[in-house]
């Protein structure tokens, strides 16, 4: 438990672009994913998926987005738009299937979808990889959404951008304690 304290302690993101090759094999990804799916998640209602973008398949979903960016008159640099998710070698779309629920309330579900997002990053370290949870404007654009698989209803809770670090990132300043913490006391 010593291992997981010092990392939980110590984990930073890499940035996707600083992600290289090799990229999970698929045995290795089918077991991040497993890892990923454990989570709180009242109800067992699993109100999450993934959509996994390898391969040439990222450069298809980067000129979908280029595509989509160009249309919508924005003034977005369409070669980095192409280059959205090529920037690791595998991204994994974390998408939340949340729903009104006679009994889960629907943010809760939400939430699960965040916490399965934060694990695959986690399993990718575990792994010896490493990952950057991003959104960026693509995870709020219902054309892009619809592209790549997502329904209406759904909403991608992060992309997962998940390869081999080329070196090992500084840390950041992190929240003083006194600054984020309070304390409940009854009136």
């Amino acid at each position: 438990m010593r291992e997981l304290r010092d990392y939980l302690a110590t984990r930073r993101t890499t940035a996707a672009s600083f992600l290289d090759s090799p990229s999970p094999e698929q045995a290795t990804l089918d077991r991040m994913l497993s890892i990923a799916t454990r989570v709180p998640d009242h109800g067992k209602l699993a109100p999450w998926r993934f959509i996994v973008i390898e391969g040439a398949a990222r450069e298809a979903a980067g000129e979908i987005v280029a595509r989509i960016a160009a249309a919508s008159g924005t003034q977005r640099d369409l070669a980095e738009e192409r280059g959205r998710f090529t920037r690791a070698p595998l991204v994994v779309a974390v998408v939340s299937t949340a729903a009104p629920h006679v009994k889960i309330p629907e943010w809760e579900q939400v939430l699960s979808a965040g916490a399965v997002c934060l694990n695959l990053v986690h399993a990718a370290h575990a792994f010896g990889y490493s990952a950057q949870w991003l959104s960026e404007w693509i995870a709020y654009d219902r054309e892009v959404l619809r592209a790549l698989g997502v329904a209406d209803g759904e909403n991608v809770a992060g992309f997962i951008h998940i390869g081999t670090p080329q070196f090992v990132p500084a840390d950041r300043d992190r929240p003083a304690l006194e600054a984020v913490v309070t304390r409940f006391e009854p009136g």
